[in-house]
């Protein structure tokens, strides 16, 4: 199964910018897509983007579009979801997940088998 390790959360000010990385590892060519989701408190898990793993294929959340785009390193497996503009409501627990299974980009969380560790965001004033 594919391992993945998330980070990159922080404290920061509403209009401010977060990198989140996700470095994946184990049999990472089964993967076809990678998404993260949030969860805030006393609410629902949420999609929140997805990349293909293999192309260059992306889809956003229409909360985040315009504001989070994504980037790579192939050679590290590693996706980066970057994030300005952040608002108050961008505030949450963001995990990362992988899709051996479905072509990206599926918003529905039990379609997915690996999921990180999950990394704080907070955006508060």
């Amino acid at each position: 199964q594919v391992q993945l390790v998330d980070s990159g959360g922080g404290l920061v000010q509403p209009g401010d910018s977060l990198r989140l990385s996700c470095a994946a590892s184990g049999p990472t060519d089964r993967m076809y897509a990678m998404a993260w989701f949030r969860q805030a408190p006393g609410k629902e898990r949420e999609w929140v983007a997805a990349i293909a793993w293999g192309a260059d294929r992306t889809a956003f959340a229409d909360n985040v579009e315009g504001r989070f785009t994504f980037s790579r390193d192939r050679l590290k497996n590693t996706v980066y979801l970057q994030m300005n503009s952040l608002k108050p409501e961008d505030t949450a627990v963001y995990y990362c997940a992988a899709d051996t299974r479905y072509a990206c980009c599926s918003i529905h969380a039990d379609e997915y088998e690996s999921w990180g560790q999950g990394t704080q965001v907070t955006v508060s004033s």
